[in-house]
């Protein structure tokens, strides 16, 4: 008999984590509390209690290319940054695809996910649900938290006047708004800047705007070399390895010089505190041209608020301020889950490879997107729930409790090293070595000893190429036939909705023909002289 799994929510974690069961021929069963998938990334005028939403102009900060799921490409004619709508649009289709609507019980709200009594034989859980007013309770083998962690605003212990949350379509001309929060150092939801620029996009003559950060940021352009999306240019195997074995020094180094080539941070008063620390840049096309023309101004850290004025740290003072916006992002809540479930104190978030608790005698709970890597979360989330799925079966197993604490405290001591001890840092992960892990977990992580010698041409685009999700699906369980197709073709999915104009290209066969021929032999020789380093 298949083992029946408990999926709370249906957002894009929840979505993946149905697909993953169904595949693993496990029997999956998600409560959704509202009356449609897509969780953050479906946009609602009204803002629903105890639900986060994305704001209606959001663009996604990662590209389709890097964010799709690892065996379904978005269609060729998408943007490669989507509006929040066609990103929704794209989970439609996903679930479409794969019937995973049938699983689903919308309006259907979880209360209570409680252990059974005979839970260290059986690992079995009872899920407390309430719909229509109505209360039901089932047994599952298996629960798998897909809710996310932006659901509690976390607001400011001291109280400020005139503290408001805000609409662009309340804004005239001549307004003066307050930023106030942590949101410039993080790069999943900037909301700080870009709900900033959404204001001003139609008022900026006469309005301003003014940011308050206490460390600063780096800002990137969604645009990188050659006008390619920014993440496939960033996120790949080589780059990721010299970032492992360069001295930090020369890391810091190489990543002030990139950062400061759109712009030089330091004159624009955004030059990060601690720019030792790998955060993610924010990602933001406008704001440079917002800072440069005056419309935007970048101010430090509050230090006193009166009912029209705004002292800063450098003693300066803003008056006139018409409204506050606080933009201090989340705090976690499972308000279903046993407090000692997951555990989040000093820090830290007490969950194995930021999944499983440690502690519990069998691995029946996983937490599916309680993370923030440096790079997109959904191909983060679908390696997630594969290897969860394939624990939750019995194929994969954990190690001991010693074991996985001892993991838990060295990853977090290498957390604070890499990125600080900032609470806005308590999720965040490197990239490609984290998916890398996880992928090792199942026997899905590309074998490029093997390819240098079948298939070179596939392993230089694996290794000095974009890592994107469908690298997992060459090998191992769920291995995918198109997943090759996939990674030689992702050019030409970016490039389809730029080339809505024909052109008339000139040929320069010679020339571009031994580039590549050059271009190769380089690739070859580099990667040899990087095995050398082990």
């Amino acid at each position: 008999m298949a083992k029946k799994v408990a999926v709370i929510g249906a957002g894009v974690s929840g979505l993946i984590s149905l697909k993953c069961c169904v595949d693993e021929g496990l029997e999956p069963t998600c409560f959704e509390r509202t009356e449609d998938i897509g969780g953050l990334w479906r946009f609602k005028e009204n803002v629903e209690d105890g639900r986060a939403s994305i704001y209606q102009s959001v663009i996604t900060n990662t590209s389709k290319e890097m964010s799709c799921f690892s065996d379904f490409p978005m269609p060729e004619d998408f943007p490669n940054f989507l509006h929040n709508s066609k990103l929704l649009e794209y989970f439609r289709i996903f679930a479409k695809n794969f019937d995973l609507l049938k699983y689903i019980r919308f309006q259907t709200t979880v209360v209570g996910v409680k252990k059974c009594p005979d839970f260290s034989s059986s690992g079995q859980w009872k899920v407390v649900t309430q719909s229509h007013g109505q209360e039901q309770s089932a047994i599952f083998d298996a629960v798998m938290v897909c809710s996310g962690h932006h659901i509690l605003p976390h607001i400011p212990l001291k109280s400020f006047p005139g503290e408001t949350c805000v609409d662009s379509q309340l804004f005239g001309v001549g307004f003066q708004v307050l930023y106030i929060g942590r949101e410039l150092e993080r790069s999943k939801t900037p909301s700080t800047i870009f709900i900033s620029i959404d204001l001003l996009g139609l008022h900026y003559t006469d309005s301003s705007v003014f940011i308050s950060t206490r460390h600063g940021s780096w800002v990137m352009s969604r645009i990188s070399e050659d006008g390619y999306p920014w993440d496939m240019v960033f996120h790949t195997r080589f780059n990721a390895m010299l970032r492992n074995i360069l001295p930090r020094t020369v890391v810091k180094w190489m990543m002030e010089l990139q950062m400061n080539k759109w712009f030089n941070h330091e004159n624009y008063g955004l030059e990060p505190q601690n720019k030792y620390l790998m955060k993610e840049p924010v990602l933001n096309d406008d704001l440079p041209s917002r800072l440069l023309y005056g419309a935007i101004k970048v101010k430090p850290r509050v230090k006193e608020l009166t009912e029209t004025s705004a002292i800063f740290e450098d003693e300066t003072v803003e008056k006139d301020i018409d409204v506050i916006v606080f933009a201090t992002g989340y705090t976690f809540s499972f308000p279903f889950l046993e407090e000692s479930l997951v555990k989040v104190e000093n820090n830290m978030v007490s969950l194995y490879k930021h999944i499983f608790p440690s502690h519990l005698e069998k691995s029946t709970l996983a937490c599916i997107g309680l993370i923030q890597p440096l790079g997109s979360i959904f191909p983060t989330v679908e390696l997630q729930a594969r290897w969860v799925t394939r624990v939750f079966k019995g194929l994969c197993s954990l190690p001991s409790e010693r074991t996985m604490m001892a993991d838990i405290i060295k990853r977090n001591e290498k957390r604070i090293d890499l990125f600080g001890e900032s609470q806005s840092q308590i999720l965040q992960t490197n990239y490609v070595d984290y998916l890398d892990e996880l992928a090792l977990e199942i026997g899905a992580k590309p074998a490029f000893g093997a390819l240098l010698l079948t298939d070179l041409k596939l392993a230089v685009k694996l290794y000095f190429g974009p890592c994107n999700s469908y690298q997992y699906r060459l090998v191992g369980p769920g291995r995918w036939e198109g997943a090759r197709g996939a990674i030689l073709t992702q050019k030409q999915r970016i490039l389809k909705p730029l080339k809505t104009r024909t052109l008339k290209v000139s040929s320069h066969f010679p020339v571009s023909f031994l580039l590549k021929i050059l271009g190769i032999l380089a690739v070859v020789v580099a990667f040899f002289f990087q095995l050398r380093w082990y």
